[in-house]
């Protein structure tokens, strides 16, 4: 992969370990969505067994994509992610428009639908007036991209701590919810009409974020043998927690309870501590937001420097600051856009909801086009790397064909009648964003002296 050397200052240094790997994975995994898609899972599935089986299908599909992004990110283990990937696998072009999008639509939406969350849940505990969650969102995002301009040791020591205690609270959820007991009417079939297809859309969302670990391969110390460790063992402990946690939701109120429910965290916890469980659930959600803000905008400043590394035209991108090892043009990107978006979805009627119409059809379409690179690459590696996926090509297959079956669904989704009419119009907007990134590139080429 060529590169404008002019664009180049400094390099990532290895400084993450197996655990701060798997720490900051974990973080851009479990968010807000363990908290509110159960709920919605449970009214599309036909009994209790059926609920567990999607969650850990979930866990199933999302250890595929690993196993295939391990497979990856030992062929091309540096910065840069699925830029990389798409890069050396379909051409330049399509790693600059992905990275675009990315720089955009995908990560910048996905730090402003999770700083929403977090405005939600804080305003609950002390609210800042009308605009409350857009405040709150707007102040996250500027305190993380500070934080992670002041190093890569200190973001991922705050990570460590952040993720240490949304865990404990997840336990304590799982935990509070099986010692709560069986509700005291037996549950009636929650499912029966609902969708699966459905109910895997909200699983998977929940699930989302794993691949994120790639973004940080340049950083990893050993990154051919680590990043497998990293990716295979983050899945696992997410797959594991999101067990427990539903198990207790389940144990507590039923399926049937599940499905009316509104906080069905909140639900779980007061049964077995009364009142005081709103304030609790709360501190925990914000929690989970912030780790997952810290993570997304960790690894999404490192696409964008590892796009102004190979073009000229985003040069000041590519500059990496040897003190505190981290890419401080890049960081400010994106928040500056992140900020922009958020800004944006204040008006709207909600700005969570409003993200993810605007940023899943492209974030599927480039999760597809990943996939399927790793056939490219088989076909025409002269040697093998260091880990291949295990059943090839059933494991990849069934990858890119949930990513495909999801961006149908993304786009889909805007055909509900509560949906479509409210965010409909964001989801083309999201495409259209994507789509300038071609006109984009071929400016940007003509002033790359690298071509």
């Amino acid at each position: 992969m060529e590169r404008d050397q002019g664009a180049v200052s400094g390099a990532p240094k290895q400084l993450l370990s197996v655990s701060d790997g798997i720490v900051l994975l974990c973080g851009m995994v479990i968010g807000a969505g363990i908290f509110k898609a159960p709920s919605i899972v449970a009214g599309n599935t036909p009994d209790a067994a059926g609920f567990m089986l999607v969650w850990l299908a979930g866990g199933v599909v999302s250890l595929c994509g690993a196993l295939v992004y391990a497979e990856l990110s030992a062929r091309y283990p540096e910065t840069g992610g699925e830029y990389a990937f798409l890069t050396r696998g379909m051409g330049r072009g399509v790693g600059f428009v992905f990275a675009w999008s990315r720089m955009t639509v995908i990560q910048t939406g996905a730090i402003a639908a999770v700083a929403f969350v977090f405005g939600d849940y804080a305003s609950e505990m002390l609210r800042l007036g009308e605009r409350s969650a857009a405040i709150y969102a707007a102040l996250g995002v500027v305190a993380l991209t500070l934080l992670n301009l002041a190093g890569t040791v200190e973001s991922k020591t705050l990570q460590k701590i952040m993720q240490t205690l949304l865990f404990a609270g997840l336990l304590f959820i799982g935990i509070a919810g099986l010692l709560a007991g069986a509700p005291e009417k037996p549950a009636a079939a929650a499912g029966g009409a609902g969708s699966l297809g459905l109910a895997m859309i909200f699983v998977l969302l929940t699930y989302g974020g794993w691949n994120e670990a790639a973004y940080i391969a340049g950083e990893v110390r050993d990154a051919r043998r680590n990043m497998i460790r990293i990716l295979v063992w983050g899945i696992v402990v997410v797959t594991a927690l999101y067990l427990l946690v539903n198990f207790g939701y389940l144990s507590a109120l039923g399926l049937a309870g599940m499905k009316e429910s509104k906080a069905v965290a909140a639900d779980a916890v007061r049964l077995a501590v009364g009142g005081k469980a709103a304030v609790l659930i709360a501190l925990i959600v914000c929690i989970s937001a912030l780790t997952t803000m810290n993570a997304a905008i960790f690894t999404g400043a490192r696409t964008n420097y590892a796009l102004g590394r190979d073009f000229g035209f985003f040069r000041a991108l590519g500059r990496w600051r040897e003190r505190g090892s981290t890419p401080a043009n890049a960081l400010l990107l994106q928040g500056a856009v992140a900020l922009a978006l958020v800004a944006a979805s204040a008006t709207t009627p909600d700005g969570f909801s409003a993200m993810v119409a605007y940023t899943a059809p492209v974030f599927w379409t480039f999760f597809l086009l990943t996939g399927i690179t790793l056939f490219v690459f088989r076909l025409n590696a002269s040697e093998p790397p260091a880990f291949r996926v295990p059943l090839y090509p059933l494991v990849p297959i069934a990858f890119v064909a949930t990513c495909a079956y999801m961006l149908y669904s993304s786009i889909d989704y805007i055909r509900n009648p509560d949906f479509g009419p409210k965010f409909g119009n964001l989801v083309l907007a999201g495409l259209v964003v994507m789509a300038l990134g071609i006109p984009l590139y071929f400016l940007a080429r003509g002033k790359n002296p690298a071509k």
